[in-house]
C-alpha cells in the first residue's frame, strides 16, 4: 500500500516511524511519500492561505497550490483516490478501513488546515471526503495519520500475529473482551478463573459472551449494525441476566 500525504506540515507524519507502522515501512510493506503545498505557491512567500469571498473568521487554503501538489502526487501515484480529511466527510470506521486494505493500492490524503480549502479544489480533485469523528482538530495530519494506522495493520504480515488484528475492537463489528495478565491476585482482585483453566473452548465462549457484553454496555449503537446468532443472542442474554443480577445484590 502506497500512502500519499498532501500537507504543510510533513514532518507530523514523522509519528509513523514508530511501533507497528514504523517496522512496516522499513519493511517495505507500505510507503509513505509527503507532498508540500507551499512548493506549488506562485508567491515568492509561498503563502498558501487567502480570506474567504464573502467574509467570515480565519482564512482558507487556495486552489491553485493544492491543484499543483495533488498533480504531482497523481503523477507519482496514477491509481491513487484522492481523499480529503474533513468533518464535513463520512465516517472512516473499521468497515471502511478493511474496505480500503482489500481493494486499494494507492492513496493520497489531503490534509486541510486553518479554516478550510477552496471548494473549487474539492470539487476538480476529491473523489470522498473522511471524518475521524464529531470534533474540531487543528488541521488533517492528525486524521490522515489516524487513517494510516489503521489501514496499515489489515495489510498481510504488517502485524506479526494476523489473530492480533481479527481480535482487535471493531474487526467483527463488537468491542473486546476484558484482558488480564499476571499476576493472579491483585489488592484481591483476581483474574476470571476460567482464564486459568487451559480449557481453550470455555476460555473462547467467555471471550465471546464478554465482548458481547462490553459491546451492550459501553456501545449499543454498535449491535443495531451487526445480525447476532442465535449463539451469540444466547450468551448475549446471559451476560445481561447476570449484570442485572449483580446489578440488584
Amino acid at each position: 500500500m502506497k500512502f500519499c500525504a498532501i500537507t504543510l506540515f510533513p514532518e507530523i507524519f514523522d509519528a509513523l516511524k514508530f511501533g507497528i507502522t514504523g517496522r512496516a515501512l522499513e519493511q517495505q510493506l507500505i510507503n509513505l511519500s509527503c507532498i508540500n503545498p507551499r512548493d506549488y505557491a506562485n508567491n515568492k512567500h509561498q503563502r498558501i492561505d487567502e480570506a474567504p469571498y464573502g467574509g467570515g473568521p480565519g482564512m482558507l487554503m487556495q486552489v491553485a497550490p493544492l491543484s499543483g501538489a495533488t498533480l504531482a502526487a497523481k503523477h507519482r501515484h496514477p491509481k491513487a483516490k484522492v481523499i480529503c480529511l474533513s468533518p464535513q466527510g463520512k465516517r472512516f470506521d473499521q468497515a471502511l478501513a478493511k474496505k480500503i486494505a482489500k481493494s486499494e493500492t494507492e492513496i493520497i490524503l489531503v490534509a486541510g488546515r486553518y479554516e478550510g480549502i477552496d471548494q473549487r479544489y474539492i470539487d476538480m480533485h476529491v473523489d470522498e471526503e473522511w471524518s475521524i469523528g464529531d470534533y474540531t482538530i487543528s488541521g488533517g495530519e492528525l486524521a490522515a495519520t489516524v487513517v494510516i494506522d489503521a489501514i496499515s495493520r489489515l495489510i498481510p504480515s504488517v502485524v506479526g500475529d494476523s489473530n492480533s488484528v481479527t481480535e482487535d475492537t471493531f474487526y467483527q463489528g463488537l468491542l473486546k473482551h476484558p484482558q488480564y495478565t499476571r499476576p493472579e491476585v491483585f489488592e484481591s482482585q483476581r483474574v476470571p478463573t476460567v482464564l486459568l483453566s487451559g480449557n481453550h473452548e470455555k476460555i473462547k465462549q467467555w471471550s465471546l459472551k464478554n465482548s458481547l457484553g462490553a459491546t451492550w454496555l459501553k456501545r449499543p449503537d454498535l449491535l443495531d449494525e451487526i445480525t447476532l446468532s442465535k449463539k451469540e443472542q444466547d450468551l448475549l442474554n446471559a451476560f445481561i441476566a447476570e449484570y442485572k443480577k449483580e446489578e440488584t445484590t
